[in-house]
């Protein structure tokens, strides 16, 4: 604890005095503007040296409360002291400012050293370490004053949102998410079937070409700048595509070997899923006729992510092996998913995903109308090979429940190809994640370029 109210522990408008029904008298405050710049610059040496594990500050709810929610977010139990003679309640539930930091064990020395050359040797005290049983343990002088369990503890800290998702949003993915609180879940846990490192591109970049790829976009799509950064990053120039380019003639498909639709809202989702998009070119014949020459050229090749996902799917009778496709359709959640997932790639010819299957994955989601839905007769067995994503959970099991499976498609389906692998959909965003550095978190063995990138090196290496 680095505590910048050097002990005064003030409780005047804390969140413990407002659940007596109490405002307090004196409140905490900044005492020391000096002081506040030194924390500030101590921190900011601590985070250079990679030193802190974690941090958090104490100004709603007190210590306790921080401790907890880094406790939750760590899914791990807690050792906490409360200091000898310390009133336990002024001491765990004070607003002071300061804050927690955990610390790497064999960096401790190297810390201390660094808050005592900024003048904060005397305001800094170790009050705890994190456990791997779960259990929450609150003691003081080798007396045990609480005792509880992270998941039950969490439970009661979610209660009250659950208890608002419930009527908001689906009540069953509600209670699945509820519950999940209390489950043994290892969280992301990434595994990779090749090598990152590995760039199956790099013969053909050392040719100087770089084949056109249109990056397509409709009103209000937004996801068109990273899209375009990824296929650079593999070799290929990027070119900036919208619809009425397309649509007044001033540029046609003839001179791109791929194409990317792009995810984001277009027209707002107010005409469905991808549906208004996929209109834009169905009810023009001049258009129709120009998108099915593109699908039925064995040259080129398509991606559809997001809102692209959802438009190409659309399309699908304009697209050679393409006639089991599901439409994408609300999320059974009821609500907009944004969050990282993880996903497993399946064995699917899809030149996209070659040599990848077998790999876990996380990967950033945005969706509201992402489950896939098929058509009557039909059926996610009828994709065979053709599946090419799916959600999966810890182990790698087909994720069924919420929130491994943010949209609720059956078996955690999230990507899909064609019958020749040159056209692959999906309702994640590979490309918001092309870079090492795009991850809270990432396996320190991988690269700069994250395995996502493979995606993008393996349309560049498909063209040739």
């Amino acid at each position: 604890l680095i505590d910048l109210g050097a002990g005064r522990a003030r409780l005047g408008g804390s969140a413990l005095a407002q659940t007596y029904g109490q405002l307090g008298d004196t409140p905490p405050d900044l005492d020391d503007p000096e002081r506040l710049k030194a924390f500030f610059a101590a921190i900011q040496e601590l985070n250079r040296d990679r030193l802190l594990a974690a941090y958090h500050d104490r100004s709603d709810g007190g210590l306790l409360a921080t401790a907890l929610e880094m406790a939750f977010a760590g899914r791990c139990g807690l050792d906490l002291e409360v200091p000898a003679g310390c009133d336990p309640l002024g001491w765990l539930f004070n607003e002071e400012l300061g804050a927690l930091i955990q610390l790497h064990r064999d960096g401790a020395d190297r810390a201390a050293a660094i808050l005592e050359r900024h003048g904060l040797g005397d305001l800094w005290m170790p009050v705890g370490s994190a456990r791997d049983d779960g259990e929450v343990v609150i003691a003081r002088a080798g007396e045990v004053l609480h005792r509880n369990s992270r998941a039950r503890l969490q439970q009661a800290w979610a209660e009250t949102s659950y208890a608002i998702q419930s009527l908001r949003d689906d009540p069953d993915c509600a209670r699945e998410e509820f519950e999940a609180i209390a489950a043994d879940h290892p969280g992301l846990e990434p595994r990779l079937s090749f090598d990152p490192v590995s760039d199956p591109a790099a013969p053909m970049l050392n040719r100087g070409a770089r084949p056109r790829v249109a990056i397509l976009r409709e009103q209000g799509v937004n996801g068109q700048v990273e899209m375009a950064f990824a296929f650079d990053a593999a070799g290929f120039e990027a070119i900036d595509l919208h619809m009425s380019d397309l649509i007044g003639g001033r540029v046609n498909l003839d001179g791109f070997r791929g194409l990317a639709a792009c995810g984001g809202f277009s027209y707002g989702d107010v005409l469905g899923a991808g549906q208004g998009w996929a209109k834009a070119v169905l009810f023009r014949p001049d258009l129709e006729e120009q998108f099915a020459a593109f699908f039925a050229d064995p040259t080129r090749f398509a991606l559809g992510v997001c809102n692209g996902c959802q438009m190409l799917a659309a399309l699908k009778q304009l697209i050679p092996g393409s006639a089991h496709w599901p439409r994408f359709v609300r999320n059974r959640c009821e609500q907009f998913e944004a969050r990282l997932s993880l996903v497993e790639v399946l064995e699917t010819p899809s030149v996209l995903l070659a040599g990848m299957a077998g790999s876990r994955l996380p990967v950033p989601v945005a969706h509201g109308e992402g489950r896939a839905e098929f058509a009557a007769g039909g059926g996610i067995q009828a994709l065979g090979n053709r599946a090419a994503l799916r959600f999966v959970g810890p182990g790698g099991a087909p994720a069924e429940r919420y929130p491994d499976n943010p949209n609720g498609s059956p078996d955690g389906l999230t990507g899909i190809t064609n019958d020749d692998g040159r056209v692959t959909l999906m309702m994640p965003h590979p490309e918001r994640a092309i870079r090492k550095l795009q991850f809270s978190w990432a396996p320190p063995e991988w690269p700069d370029a994250s395995p996502w990138l493979r995606l993008f090196r393996n349309a560049r290496a498909w063209v040739g």
